[in-house]
Parts: C-alpha cells; sequence; structure tokens
C-alpha cells in the first residue's frame, strides 16, 4: 500500500542519510556507517544494535532480532533500552542502518499526517505534539512470537524460535490518542469505522507491502492509547521506533506501531499483508497440516491484538544453581490490563502440588505483576511451574500445545522451568 503524500516527503535513502548523519551527531559512534545488520556467526548483540547490552539472544542478525535473557531481563521493573527485545521487519544494510541503536533519532522536521475518510486533513509536527498534554502509560510490551520455540514440541513454524525473552515493562509516555484526534477536529465520515496506524519504514521493492495495523475505532482499547514521544523517560531510540510511536497498552507489540508517520480513517481495514495476512490467530483450533501460514484472511482469522493471560518464572533459573531445600520462585504474570491478575499458582514438583504465590500490585492495569513463592526443591531434576488467573477466569491453559497455529504467535502455556539440583 502506497500513499501519495508519501512521494512528497522525504524518500527512506534520505531518510537513511539523515538520520545517520543525526546518529554520528548524538554520538551513537561509526557502527551507524557499516552495515550494522550483517549477519554472521559470532556476532554479539553489541555488534549489530549500537547501544543495546552484551549477551542478548540473536534470532536475526540482519534483521536485528533479539531477546532478552530471563536473568538480565529480572533486574528491572522497568526494561532498560539497552535490555529491550527488538524486532524490525525492514531493516537493510547501508541506507536503513540509521535505526540500528539506541540512540534517540534527531527528526525535529517529523510530522505525522492525519488522512483518508476525513474533512480536514492535516500534518501534525513533532513540535505541535510536544506542545499537548502528556500522559503516562506503563505497560508490557510483547511480541507476538515470543515463547514461539514451545510450539515445536508439536511441529516447529518458522520464525525466530523465541524462548519467553521477548518482552518487557516499559514506561511510555505521550499524547493521549483520542483527545488528540477530537482536538484536531479532522472530522471523520460516518463511513470511517477503522483507524490505521501506518510506520515510516517500507518495503525494499515496489511490490511489498507498507508497515500498518487497523484498529476498530470503537475499540475501547484506544481510549487507553497514547502517541508515545518518551520511552522511560527519554525520547524514543530510534531501534524502538522514534522518534513517534503509537502505544495501546495491553496490546501486541506489532500493534504498536513504529515510526509512526500516518493516522488514515478509512471504512475497511488496511490490505497490508501485516494486518491481512500476518499477526493472525485461526479463529479455531487447528492442527498441522490443516491451516497453512499463507492461509490466512480476515474471514478466518483474528489480529493478534491483546496479550493472551501469562506468567513467566524468573527465579530459579537453571543457571542459578539453586541448592536442595528452602527456594523462593518469583516472576511476573500480566494480561491485556482489561482484569486484575487475581492468582499466581505455582508448584516445584511438575504440577502434582499446587501453591499460591503473593502478588504484588501492578504499576498499571498493563504492567506486569510481580509474584513469588516459597518451595523445597529435592536432589535431581525438580520442574517448576507458573499458572496465572485473571477477574475475569481467564487462565493460561496447562498444555499450551492446543493453541498451536502455523505461525506460532500468543504462546501462553503454563510457564516450565527445570533445575538441577
Amino acid at each position: 500500500m502506497t500513499n501519495p503524500w508519501r512521494q512528497s516527503r522525504f524518500s527512506r535513502r534520505e531518510f537513511g542519510k539523515l538520520a545517520g548523519a543525526a546518529g554520528l551527531a548524538l554520538g551513537a559512534g561509526p557502527g551507524l556507517l557499516r552495515p550494522a545488520f550483517a549477519a554472521g556467526a559470532g556476532v554479539d548483540s553489541a555488534e549489530i544494535i549500537t547501544g543495546k547490552a552484551s549477551g542478548m539472544v540473536i534470532h536475526n542478525a540482519k534483521l536485528g532480532v533479539m531477546e532478552t535473557p530471563l536473568a538480565m531481563l529480572r533486574k528491572y521493573d522497568h526494561t532498560p533500552k539497552e535490555l529491550l527485545f527488538s524486532r524490525l521487519h525492514y531493516p537493510h544494510e547501508g541506507n536503513a542502518a540509521w535505526y540500528a541503536t539506541t540512540a534517540a533519532p534527531d527528526r525535529p522536521d517529523w510530522s505525522i499526517r492525519i488522512d483518508g475518510l476525513v474533512a480536514r486533513p492535516r500534518d501534525v509536527s513533532l513540535a505541535d505534539l510536544a506542545k499537548m498534554e502528556q500522559v503516562k502509560r506503563v505497560s508490557v510490551l510483547q511480541c507476538a512470537g515470543n515463547g514461539r520455540s514451545f510450539y515445536a514440541a508439536k511441529e516447529k513454524v518458522a520464525g525466530g524460535q523465541w524462548l519467553n525473552g521477548g518482552l518487557g515493562n516499559v514506561e511510555w509516555e505521550g499524547v493521549p490518542l483520542r483527545s488528540f484526534l477530537e482536538e484536531q477536529k479532522v472530522l471523520p465520515s460516518d463511513a470511517a469505522i477503522w483507524l490505521t496506524a501506518e510506520g515510516w519504514d517500507q518495503p525494499a521493492t515496489p511490490e511489498g507491502s507498507d508497515f500498518a495495523k487497523s484498529y476498530h475505532l470503537a475499540d475501547p482499547a484506544l481510549d487507553n492509547a497514547i502517541i508515545a514521544l518518551k520511552m522511560n523517560g527519554e525520547p524514543i531510540p530510534a531501534v524502538h521506533g522514534g522518534p513517534v510511536r503509537l502505544i495501546i497498552p495491553g496490546y501486541y507489540g506489532n500493534m504498536n506501531v513504529k515510526f509512526l508517520s500516518a493516522l488514515m480513517f478509512a471504512a475497511a481495514q488496511s490490505p497490508s499483508k501485516f494486518q491481512s495476512v500476518g499477526y493472525r490467530m485461526p479463529l479455531g483450533p487447528v492442527e498441522p497440516g490443516q491451516f497453512e501460514a499463507n492461509d490466512y484472511t480476515i474471514y478466518n482469522s483474528r489480529p493478534t491484538y491483546g496479550h493472551q493471560i501469562k506468567s513467566v518464572i524468573f527465579s530459579p533459573l537453571p543457571e542459578d544453581k539453586p541448592g536442595k531445600g528452602d527456594v523462593e520462585i518469583t516472576g511476573v504474570a500480566f494480561n491485556d490490563g482489561t482484569a486484575k491478575i487475581t492468582s499466581v499458582e505455582v508448584s516445584a514438583d511438575g504440577g502434582k502440588t499446587w501453591m499460591s504465590a503473593d502478588i504484588k500490585p501492578a504499576e498499571s492495569p498493563w504492567a506486569w505483576y510481580h509474584w513469588s513463592a516459597k518451595a523445597k526443591l529435592a536432589s535431581g531434576s525438580n520442574m517448576l511451574m507458573s499458572r496465572a488467573t485473571d477477574a475475569l477466569g481467564r487462565t493460561q491453559p496447562m498444555d499450551g500445545l492446543t493453541r498451536w497455529n502455523p505461525r506460532g504467535y500468543e504462546w501462553n502455556g503454563v510457564d516450565r522451568v527445570e533445575v538441577m539440583v
């Protein structure tokens, strides 16, 4: 999908050159001038994305796809930019290396186009956004493919084989979406029932699809959405979608469009492959061979919108090498924010017995809840398990494989960690 308004704006290559230079001005270092996403064995995460911590788990060096080891993730209430997982779709060596950095892009001329079925199309500048009311949202940001590798117990699916580190708890700050649209008085027509957010990043070939995601205008989740300008109190890093990112708390990461460049009112969802084919879940259970990755349509599947309820064990991990006897099992739990997490059950013997964990209040409805429980470990193998439940009765399935799907999205099976004593 290509919009005519983009033809009169800076090109992808022009932006790359300008923002790459801006990165150097910010002290990002000469790494922005090299092929920052070069593939190759033995490349460390800090070499792929300037400013990222060393030791991240790399799933795709060329695309800069990496997750956070849980031993690193568990140290912080708000996941710092150095450790937050990374998932990009269109990095290309050379002209797009500018966003291979945790530095913020210096783009004072950035603007967002409001267009489509509206009476008053317009461009809103970054400076205008900065003058508007700013609010904060603390929410879990999670890749829809987080946990994909666990589906391999039934049949492996294509894509990065994420463990549980494709998530983080982040504080965002920006302009409330609803009030922003009202203030702009764009006057959408009665036929406009969808809002599509488009990112700046575009495919390398003319036949490719722009990155765009659509939301029904009546979706209550938009009431909490913001046009974010800051992440953890700082301008949003380039690698995480700066200078402007749409944040919809409680929604999977792909729905939180990076490099926000347009908000389009329409009568239908975007035809972008990322909305109509990609990042979708079958409407019912499927088995390998029954439903293929290219079988998705808007009629037989749904987008990966709100988080499925989930818990993740933070400690002990296998590398902690716990001793026999008393141990504290800790972790986090979260959902889409529409209901409180009411319980987390924990087992240290593979599900034979369960105990209730103590749960700390979350910082916001969309943030993660810290929980802990005391248990005894025996000599040999100990299978730790955790299962969260919320006030709506939603809980994690004991067998996450019942939600197997050919793209490996939305894993939320009971978490399992085997530790040896």
